[in-house]
């Protein structure tokens, strides 16, 4: 009888343990499927809220700071955590650029890293690029050993390499 058990059991063991697998796999991939759908049904919420005007208006207000012909853009901040300032005081952070909302965006960048420019290297000139800066710096070739097109200011002591030559 034990015999005849255990013969039983060497046929059956394969075939069961398959099933059991294949039932735990169904189990993942209906979970799978409703997680799927789930998604689907978000995403299409998502896509038939872009299609409704006003929500397409919301969110470029919101996200990119639109505003409509004839309005005012104003962007407040938090007064607990901004001291507060009056008109006659002046900050003395550094040169500024005025904003213009009539100008391009890449142009107001550009006036701002020009800004930065002449404000990190401390010259007072029209642009970054040294047009404007100091007279001296960088234009006698037997002065200062420094070139005006390579690059080096009157301070940093590096040799020219046409100088040598």
């Amino acid at each position: 009888m034990l015999i005849v058990l255990a013969v039983a059991f060497i046929l059956v063991f394969p075939t069961l343990r398959s099933y059991l697998n294949q039932q735990v796999q169904l189990q993942q991939s209906r979970a799978e499927l409703a997680a799927a759908e789930q998604r689907n049904e978000d995403l299409q919420a998502e896509l038939d809220r872009w299609s409704d005007p006003a929500y397409v208006e919301a969110q470029a207000r919101e996200r990119l700071a639109f505003v409509m012909p004839g309005e005012q853009a104003l962007r407040v901040a938090d007064p607990e955590s901004v001291p507060a300032q009056t008109a006659d005081e002046d900050t003395g952070d550094g040169p500024a650029v005025e904003s213009d909302p009539t100008r391009p965006w890449y142009a107001q960048i550009w006036d701002s890293v020009q800004v930065a420019g002449v404000a990190g290297t401390g010259e007072t000139g029209e642009g970054a690029d040294g047009a404007g800066g100091d007279p001296g710096a960088g234009g006698d070739e037997a002065g200062s050993g420094a070139d005006a097109g390579s690059g080096a200011e009157s301070g940093d002591n590096v040799p020219d390499p046409a100088a040598t030559e």
